[in-house]
């Protein structure tokens, strides 16, 4: 299976849809958001593309009750846990948690497959040595907005455990009048 991990996108409407159809294009079948989506709103533009996605908030919280209710709308595809979630997907177990100190921590436990984080706009993939002995991956996607740094988004993959950072093209992203 694989999947868009991207973080940051503070309410950057036509560059998390251009980063989201590009993943899916690649053949994306579910999206996590790691954090500062800011209004829940913003994820109106990918609503459309028929893609779960699961999301935590991050330090700018934005509307969390609207975001609850967002994401309790019936057909909707949007899980919303609050500051952290742990989910399973194609047999891996994945942590989502804002801050990559947090993500750094819970990646050492050893508890998951793949611990993926955001906040500091820094696009970062690498293992940590965990206390079992072995790796865990711990995937930074960036920003998705471009805030002070590239729009990036990680494009993964839960059966090779393979994780490529993406930019966001000039030409990919979507227009919205203001």
């Amino acid at each position: 299976m694989k999947i868009c991990i991207l973080s940051d996108s503070h309410d950057n409407r036509p560059y998390l849809e251009a980063a989201v159809r590009a993943a899916i294009a690649a053949g994306a079948e579910v999206v996590l958001h790691c954090g500062d989506l800011v209004a829940p709103s913003t994820l109106e533009v990918i609503r459309p593309l028929n893609i779960p996605v699961h999301v935590i908030h991050g330090n700018n919280t934005g509307d969390l009750y609207m975001m609850g209710r967002v994401a309790s709308k019936e057909a909707n595809r949007t899980h919303y846990y609050g500051q952290d979630a742990g989910i399973n997907l194609a047999d891996r177990r994945i942590f989502m948690v804002h801050y990559p100190h947090y993500a750094e921590a819970m990646a050492a436990t050893g508890d998951w497959d793949l611990v993926c984080c955001g906040h500091d706009h820094l696009a970062n993939i690498h293992t940590v040595k965990n206390l079992a002995g072995k790796y865990t991956w711990l995937v930074n996607p960036g920003t998705v907005g471009g805030i002070n740094a590239p729009a990036t988004w990680v494009l993964g993959d839960l059966e090779t455990m393979e994780f490529t950072l993406q930019y966001v093209k000039s030409d990919d992203r979507v227009e919205y009048a203001t």
